[in-house]
């Protein structure tokens, strides 16, 4: 009976060994397995230019620093308070928002490793100058919107959109630049 008790204690401790040895191991191989993520950080340039007959009038900068992967935002201007009923009010953004999202893709091929894939979202706003006001007693707002995804060259402008204003002999372009920071 002694026997067969140190048997089954010998026999549970062998047990017990090996599972911690096998589970040890299986966490070592995943460690291993693990990648050791590190982002890569870029530095993306927007111009908003403002062109009349072919000819630049106008450019506004912005900058930002970006991680790869992660959304990006700019955001300048004034909240407006509109008056929906007596004594409610809800507020409207006027001035310039920049939306940015950059994808680092040197695994693909065609890409090649100066490129980058890049979502961008660009809304400028503001308030119609008098004589474009017409009759209208209540402000009248000027909008330009800008949404694109491109392959971007790093270190080379790129214009992603342009647009024209309707009322004048203007043209809007956004233009990025991205750099890989150090």
């Amino acid at each position: 009976m002694l026997k067969r008790t140190i048997v089954t204690a010998v026999l549970v401790l062998l047990t017990m060994a090996v599972g911690d040895s096998r589970k040890a191991s299986a966490q070592e191989a995943g460690a291993a397995k693990a990648p050791d993520v590190e982002r890569q950080g870029y530095r993306v340039d927007f111009s908003v230019n403002e062109l009349e007959d072919g000819k630049k009038i106008n450019s506004r900068q912005y900058s930002m620093n970006v991680a790869a992967g992660d959304n990006h935002e700019i955001k300048i201007g004034t909240r407006v308070p509109i008056e929906e009923k007596a004594g409610e009010f809800t507020y409207l953004d006027v001035g310039t928002n920049l939306w940015c999202r950059l994808r680092d893709r040197s695994d693909v091929a065609w890409l090649g490793n100066a490129a980058v894939l890049l979502n961008v979202r660009s809304e400028v706003s503001n308030f119609a100058v008098p004589d474009q006001q017409g009759q209208n007693v209540r402000p009248l707002l000027r909008q330009l919107k800008i949404e694109a995804s491109t392959v971007a060259q790093l270190g080379k402008p790129l214009v992603v959109g342009s647009v024209d204003d309707p009322n004048s002999k203007r043209q809007f372009q956004l233009e990025v630049t991205v750099a890989k920071l150090r």
